[in-house]
């Protein structure tokens, strides 16, 4: 019973190393004929270390018959800390072919940056052209130009690793723009030299800190927009306008106020001619009983009301026109 478990145990170890072994046998013998040197008990390995061995393998025989030098255990490494290794490795045999001194460990560090590291060795050879937005800006003259920009640009291989990306260029090529049609006396000055944007935007290196390098800017399309300056122009004659109307506005209502309390004050002395008349009537009264007044003075003054009146009637405008 005790052999028959220990039989049982050794086959199942033969099967496993049978498995292991016979498994990584095609690939020893497939690195060899190639000329790579990886070991067999290296190949076994890689599978408990969790790395694709014919990846590895792949990887390592297409160094070798590039030229390239590159151990497996970096390859191995690299992987491990969540590279793309086939990628390195094309990236770096294509630098090598184009006479890019690339080295393993900063391909390594761009790709475990987040950078695609074979299309910058190849961005590098082959240049790329980024167009920017539409970029509007107003010359001095108050007229708005609308510019369109076509940017070549070179990876840097020294500054991928840390360097600003597309976007930064783009938007300082549309700062430099705007820059420059700013500063421009006329929009005519800019239509007849196009090429006046392109070599001030170039001469205030904008790729400094990026991870690419300018070799030109070209503008593809100017055309016209609105005329700004008259539309400011017309907003702030607008908002005069109103200001002065809303100032008007204010006189006629402060002039108003006055007028009603000239009238309110006429009423009052009315009121009180009214109430002094009135007092007439009483005073004579007394007059009568403390015997200060006759009835002949009476009579007399009744006589010189009644002639004034007639005098006014007589001369009143509306007598006249009869």
């Amino acid at each position: 019973m005790f052999t028959n478990i220990i039989l049982i145990i050794i086959g199942i170890a033969v099967l496993v190393m049978v498995y292991f072994v016979g498994s990584a046998i095609s690939l020893w013998v497939q690195a060899l004929v190639s000329g790579a040197r990886v070991g067999l008990l290296a190949i076994v390995f890689m599978r408990f270390r969790k790395v694709p061995p014919k990846m590895v393998v792949n990887a390592k025989i297409m160094a070798v018959k590039a030229g390239l030098e590159i151990s497996t255990n970096d390859l191995e490494s690299h992987y491990l800390a969540g590279g793309d290794v086939m990628r390195v490795v094309q990236a770096l045999i294509a630098a090598d072919k184009a006479n890019i001194d690339l080295k393993f460990n900063r391909a390594a560090a761009i790709d475990l940056a987040g950078r695609n590291v074979l299309e910058a060795v190849q961005m590098s050879v082959n240049p790329k052209v980024i167009e920017t937005p539409m970029v509007a800006a107003m010359a001095k003259d108050g007229i708005q130009l609308k510019a369109v920009s076509r940017v070549t640009v070179r990876a840097n291989i020294d500054r991928l690793v840390g360097g600003a990306g597309e976007e930064t260029i783009l938007a300082r090529v549309g700062e430099g723009i705007v820059t420059t049609i700013g500063s421009a006396d006329t929009h005519k000055l800019v239509l007849e030299n196009p090429d006046m944007i392109s070599k001030r935007v170039l001469e205030k290196g904008l790729d400094a800190g990026t991870a690419y390098e300018i070799l030109s800017i070209d503008i593809a399309d100017v055309d016209v927009g609105k005329n700004i300056g008259a539309e400011l122009e017309t907003d702030r004659a607008e908002a005069d306008k109103k200001i002065a109307q809303a100032k008007a506005e204010e006189r006629r209502a402060m002039a108003f106020a006055v007028e009603q309390e000239m009238k309110a004050k006429v009423e009052e002395m009315r009121a009180k001619v009214v109430e002094a008349e009135a007092e007439v009537p009483l005073a004579t009264a007394e007059a009568f009983r403390k015997g200060n007044l006759g009835v002949m003075d009476y009579y007399n003054m009744k006589n010189i009301q009644a002639d004034t009146h007639m005098r006014d009637k007589i001369g009143s405008p509306d007598q006249k026109r009869d």
